[in-house]
């Protein structure tokens, strides 16, 4: 379906997101499972576009602020392994998003604001005999835009 829209901030954001882990995972060259929604199955490391959301304010201009909720599921939470690679994971998709920011169709550039940790992540969404309890980690990112009123 296709809907016409004027500021198609989620979809650009969600591009983005997909962008910046498909072409980080090829350069420090790791084989990760990327899926720009929640996956019909997971098979660690894996990650994907959990939820898309706004906040939008009036202050004479219109201030949209679209982020997307990343998970990044590393593996089972049952050795340092685990948490050692979700460390060094981390510290580098960081530094990775910083150097090598994306500019939306928007001209929003898109950062990673937030990590958290969740050592107990389930995938609620799966059937129960094919729900784990995985190592993960929730990644916001951000992208920002203006305009005036309801015109933008």
């Amino acid at each position: 379906m296709t809907i016409a829209t004027r500021t198609a901030m989620q979809t650009s954001l969600r591009a983005a997101a997909v962008d910046l882990l498909t072409d980080f995972a090829s350069d420090v060259g790791i084989n990760l499972q990327i899926y720009p929604g929640r996956p019909k199955s997971i098979y660690p490391p894996c990650a994907f576009v959990d939820t898309v959301n706004d906040s939008i304010t009036y202050t004479g201009l219109r201030v949209r602020v679209t982020t997307a909720e990343i998970v990044v599921i590393h593996g089972l939470f049952d050795s340092a392994d685990t948490t050692d690679q979700k460390d060094a994971f981390m510290d580098a998709f960081i530094d990775w998003v910083t150097d090598n920011p994306r500019v939306t169709d928007f001209d929003a550039i898109a950062l990673v604001t937030a990590t958290v940790d969740d050592p107990n992540y389930i995938p609620d969404w799966m059937p129960p005999e094919s729900q784990r309890s995985y190592y993960a980690t929730h990644i916001t990112l951000e992208g920002h835009t203006q305009g005036r009123g309801a015109m933008a």
